[in-house]
């Protein structure tokens, strides 16, 4: 594996349907904006279809299975009604997450070493149906472990307490949660596993968390459809899209 494998962009459109249905109605639209992103260098579109219904809703994820010219990863909970709309929708991929109604938005990864008998027959289930299964999960090694344990495909690796103290001006965490990151990204391929990474990604992290070689693909969401705000959909796509470029870039320059 090397520096120079191209990352991929997938851009979650959950809060354009949040402030949809501030309102009610269907302007603005998720598919639109999944249209959009997809034409400004957008890989996929992902999209939570949460138990509250509280952004995407059961016809956004139909209209963005049928509509859109690109994969969909569909982010669920583990649970019977979200397996059988996974079945009956087919999406190319389905991120496992664990999901709370009390929280606002994912508050971490799955405990998927103390849920595996749980989670097991919902990965082996949405494989059978040719879903490709992502888990969400903290860049633990016991996580990781056992993610490979239970033959999932890909994870995705929880960057939100790195962006946290970042945001927060914590350094000494800052870095002692990148380098979990990047050591759980190496172990992870090592086990064979894809890796992604999402939450809480704005330009520069988006950037700095490109370098690692490991990770294939970032999901990206709330800080686009805010930035989109200002910028337009579009610009901010892109925007987004070179920032990962040159954190590659520059990790192949290093490593020349």
């Amino acid at each position: 594996m090397t520096v120079e494998r191209p990352i991929r962009l997938g851009v979650n459109v959950d809060h354009v349907a949040t402030v949809r249905n501030a309102r009610g109605g269907r302007h603005p639209d998720p598919v639109t904006a999944a249209k959009l992103a997809i034409q400004a260098g957008a890989a996929g579109i992902t999209a939570h279809l949460r138990e509250d219904r509280r952004h995407i809703t059961d016809d956004d994820v139909r209209r963005l299975r049928n509509e859109i010219d690109a994969p969909l990863n569909l982010e669920m909970a583990a649970t019977d009604e979200m397996l059988k709309i996974a079945l009956a929708t087919r999406p190319h991929a389905a991120c496992l997450v664990p999901e709370k109604r009390s929280e606002r938005t994912t508050e971490g990864g799955l405990e998927v070493a103390r849920a595996k008998e749980v989670l097991a027959p919902a990965v082996a289930f949405l494989s059978q149906a040719g879903i490709r299964v992502s888990l969400f999960i903290e860049p633990d090694p016991r996580q990781i472990e056992a993610a490979a344990a239970i033959k999932s495909a890909v994870v995705e690796i929880h960057s939100g307490a790195w962006c946290e103290a970042i945001t927060q001006g914590n350094r000494r965490d800052a870095d002692s949660e990148f380098e979990r990151i990047r050591k759980g990204a190496r172990l992870a391929a090592k086990l064979g596993l894809e890796v992604h990474a999402g939450h809480g990604l704005d330009y520069a992290t988006a950037e700095t968390i490109s370098a690692l070689p490991e990770i294939v693909e970032l999901n990206i969401g709330h800080y686009l459809v805010g930035e989109a705000i200002f910028f337009g959909f579009e610009s901010v796509i892109r925007t987004m899209r070179a920032a990962m470029d040159t954190g590659r870039a520059k990790a192949a320059g290093r490593a020349a």
